[in-house]
């Protein structure tokens, strides 16, 4: 005779052996981190580098019509995404720290602290267009 569908016992894990499982993966976790955290800072500023290129378009663009850089973001028609601090996605805050005839300078500031040490990290460009780590976090 067959037994029926519910009273058959299905192999499962129960919940000591899930807890324990949990366990071994944040132990895992936590000695990996330290690790990790490089890459991690690594990635996120690549945010930086990719809108202060952006920045560093727009300027060209601005400098080739005008044949002069501009101080103000919205001349440019640069819109800053939104740091996480307001809600958003951004690590990065953006402001144009001098501008003139002939030269420019953005900066990119973290407005978090990627690896807890303190230090904010900072990436400048400037006329050239290649982005500088000016701060390391």
């Amino acid at each position: 005779m067959k037994t029926p569908f519910l009273s058959r016992k299905v192999p499962a894990l129960n919940l000591q052996e899930t807890l324990i499982v949990l366990a071994i993966i944040g132990i895992l976790l936590l000695l990996a981190l330290p690790n990790l955290m490089p890459l991690i800072t690594k990635a996120k500023s690549i945010e930086a580098q990719t809108q202060l290129k952006a920045i560093y378009n727009a300027q060209t663009t601005h400098n080739y019509m005008y044949s002069k850089y501009s101080n103000n973001l919205n001349e440019l028609d640069f819109i800053a995404p939104k740091t996480v601090r307001e809600n958003g996605t951004a690590n990065y805050r953006y402001e144009i720290v001098s501008a003139e005839n002939g030269s420019f300078k953005a900066r990119a500031e973290a407005v978090t602290d990627f690896d807890g040490d303190g230090i904010m990290n900072v990436w400048e460009i400037d006329e050239n267009g290649n982005p500088k780590q000016i701060v390391k976090d």
